[in-house]
């Protein structure tokens, strides 16, 4: 039998292969029936009305290995139906944006019936995660074959499942044809020029598009900073009252870029239909778990669990650790001077070449240390929040996002604030800052896109060599995609690198005038990132599930509030400087004043500048303002029509009770 991946023959219809289920070794298959009953059984029967079937039929089973590999799939109306229900916006013939319907589906631009393209294979699959996620137990108590793998009403089948270690992953396929395209346009040439953001945003989806979008963005907003402040470095070290101007202008910049930003991205998530999704009443998360009930706002049926137990979670257990790894955090940071001091007094002791490049491995291994309690702790926060039991997807994020950036500020930056506020040292703040840098984006770079990179290239060419010794009569090419990909890692979303983002945007704003110069590394660092990043996502991680986004959300404010932090810090850096003091050598208190008077009015400019720019661009606003109009017309008509049909009913009536 042959397999190819545009076309997979089934007992029902013919379906693409989109989505990979891969059981544990030796499930039973009565598990195996089950999960598929309850895959392609109809809707109204509390299935997800999706195609399904193994990799291999019976006779390759026999002859070769993976036979726990399935493939899911969906007839073209079941997906037309899928994204009325998931709020897919599309482009309708007169250029609106609007919700798809599957009533209306010939309204929209580029639908035709024969046409298989309407909907993105990254939509496609979107759409398959979001069925197989909402699966939930009714009546089963337990997983059939599992009587230890307990199941609750409410409980989502798919999280038991792969909790209970039944399956061991769910992934979507790459379509290799597009990937080829993407990547000959994207990073395979190394040229200065901008992404195809619309094509990563066809393949992968809003959010990653839209990182790689805020990536581009925030690299070339670097640009201006880096110009300017390397001849600061090179000619103006010292003289800090000159890089008064310099810090007033990154201040001012910071503020632009981000307004600027979130005008751009209004642009891009209406064109991708995004801005108008309607996310209000989103899907309770997979690992949401509670008794089922109905929701009193939907009227739908739902796992329901009380506030007041996650509240207590929080504050009684989360809390707590967050502030004893906060401690410890701070514990290593005293470790790491103490450090410094004894490789400051060996230097002054010997004055040999080998102690001065001593000088910075205090800053090196604290640097490495600092990226590993990161790592640690984010796996332990993953665990807490999971742990609260969160009703909504966002929500799950926001609390993480906090847990995480509280712990990683205080962790990377509390050093450099100890350092120029306690100690008074600029010159080591300089050192720190710029060691701290630069060997964050040196670890980044290794760890997240080199490493894995080495180890997927040896993978894939030991998959390679066992399909090409197969004798079995099969297509391969299916067969060798599957296996390759399932081995793969899985990315996890683009929290890590919007944090990378969001520490190297504090390194750059925080202390611009002390060390200028960081913008240029973060430049430099940036432009391969762009590549790196985009190899990492084609080449060494599964392809991941699509998910709709209006925005790059929370981090939108925490990259506003790290910029309103850098306004305190550099004021107070500037105020601290001897040429600044010279100007008040007896009252402290007048400087104290006059350097609040600054810090208050640049944070008012920069409130003002917020103000004045708006969030969206004017033709944005006009759009979203007449599609509301039109709803609201709509709605209005709808209530007209049933009082005009009741008032038709009233004269029979009242005749029927005259004839009586």
């Amino acid at each position: 039998m042959k397999v190819t991946l545009s076309a997979l023959d089934t007992s029902e219809s013919s379906f693409m292969p989109l989505v990979v289920i891969e059981f544990a070794q030796d499930v039973k298959e009565e598990t195996k029936e089950w999960l598929k009953n309850r895959i392609i059984a109809p809707k109204k029967d509390g299935g997800a009305q999706l195609l399904f079937r193994p990799l291999l039929n019976k006779y390759e089973q026999e002859t070769l290995e993976n036979k726990n590999l399935y493939l899911v799939g969906a007839s073209k109306i079941r997906m037309l139906l899928g994204a009325e229900a998931v709020g897919l916006v599309k482009e309708c013939n007169d250029n609106t944006m609007r919700a798809f319907t599957y009533r209306t589906r010939q309204n929209f631009k580029g639908f035709d019936d024969t046409n298989d393209d309407f909907l993105t294979m990254a939509e496609c699959q979107f759409i398959i995660k979001h069925e197989l996620e909402n699966l939930r137990a009714k009546d089963e108590k337990m997983i059939p074959g599992y009587p230890q793998a307990k199941l609750y009403p409410g409980k989502s089948l798919l999280r038991r499942l792969l909790t209970s270690g039944i399956v061991i992953q769910v992934f979507p396929l790459h379509d290799n044809e597009a990937l080829k395209k993407l990547e000959d346009t994207w990073y395979t040439r190394f040229a200065l020029k901008y992404q195809p953001i619309d094509s990563i945003r066809g393949y992968f989806g809003e959010t990653i598009a839209l990182y790689f979008g805020f990536l581009e963005y925030f690299t070339f907003a670097l640009i201006p900073m880096a110009v300017i402040g390397l001849p600061y470095y090179l000619f103006v070290w010292e003289d800090y009252d000159k890089y008064v101007i310099f810090a007033s202008f990154n201040l001012i910049w910071s503020t632009l870029i981000l307004e600027v930003w979130k005008r751009g991205c209004a642009n891009m998530t209406y064109r991708w239909g995004t801005l108008l999704m309607k996310r209000k009443f989103e899907e309770p998360r997979p690992g949401f778990h509670g008794v089922l009930g109905i929701n009193s706002i939907t009227g739908k049926e739902e796992p329901l669990y009380p506030s007041y137990k996650r509240q207590l979670r929080i504050y009684l257990v989360s809390l707590p650790f967050v502030c004893l790894c906060l401690y410890f955090s701070l514990y290593v940071m005293m470790i790491y001077f103490d450090l410094e001091v004894w490789a400051l007094g060996l230097h002054e002791n010997s004055g040999s070449e080998w102690t001065s490049v001593l000088l910075y491995v205090p800053s090196i291994i604290y640097a490495i240390v600092i990226e590993i309690m990161n790592r640690l702790y984010r796996y332990a926060a993953e665990f807490l929040t999971s742990w609260e039991n969160h009703r909504l997807e966002s929500a799950y994020q926001n609390h993480l996002i906090l847990k995480v950036l509280v712990f990683n500020f205080l962790n990377c930056f509390a050093s450099l604030f100890y350092i120029a506020f306690v100690l008074k040292d600029m010159k080591l703040l300089r050192q720190s800052l710029a060691t701290l840098l630069i060997t964050s984006q040196i670890l980044n770079q290794i760890v997240e896109s080199l490493l894995p990179y080495w180890l997927q290239r040896k993978h894939g060419v030991r998959v390679k060599r066992k399909v090409q010794a197969l004798k079995v009569d099969i297509d391969a090419t299916l067969y060798e995609q599957v296996i390759l990909e399932k081995e793969m890692g899985t990315y996890l979303g683009t929290f890590d690198d919007y944090l990378e983002l969001f520490l190297q945007f504090g390194y750059v704003s925080l202390f611009s005038c002390v060390y200028p110069l960081a913008a240029a590394f973060a430049v430099l660092n940036n432009f391969t990132e762009v590549n790196s990043d985009a190899l990492k996502m084609c080449r060494v991680f599964k392809r991941p599930f699509s998910e709709p986004s209006a925005s790059i959300g929370v981090w939108q404010l925490a990259f506003e509030t790290m910029s309103v932090i850098s306004v305190v810090t550099n004021c107070a850096l500037i105020g601290m400087s001897p040429q600044v003091n010279a100007i008040f050598p007896e009252s402290k208190a007048d400087l104290i004043l006059i350097v609040v008077a600054v810090e208050h009015a640049l944070l008012a400019l920069k409130f003002i500048l917020a103000f004045a720019i708006p969030d969206k661009p004017r033709h944005i606003q006009m759009k979203l303002a007449r599609l509301e109009f039109e709803s609201l017309e709509a709605l209005k008509q709808q209530q007209m029509k049933l009082v005009t049909e009741n008032l038709k009913e009233e004269p029979k009536e009242s005749g029927k009770e005259k004839a009586t």
